[in-house]
């Protein structure tokens, strides 16, 4: 499950990360500082899809083959 897992991880991560970086682009207050927040909302994005690839994987083991 765990190999599973790190491949969730790194697509969900770059999803979650992408986003986060156009969150903050689209927001102006946020924009103006984008040199320290765009590797701040990265980081986030990859680490709030840790637990995530986590629960998708387990999902994925537990589907009964057919």
């Amino acid at each position: 499950m765990i190999k599973i897992s790190l491949l969730v991880w790194i697509m969900l991560g770059t999803a979650l990360a992408g986003t986060a970086v156009i969150a903050v682009l689209a927001v102006p207050s946020l924009a103006s500082e984008a040199m320290k927040n765009i590797p701040l909302a990265v980081l986030l994005g990859f680490v709030a899809a840790m637990p995530l690839s986590y629960l998708v994987a387990r999902k994925i083991g537990a589907s009964p083959l057919r």
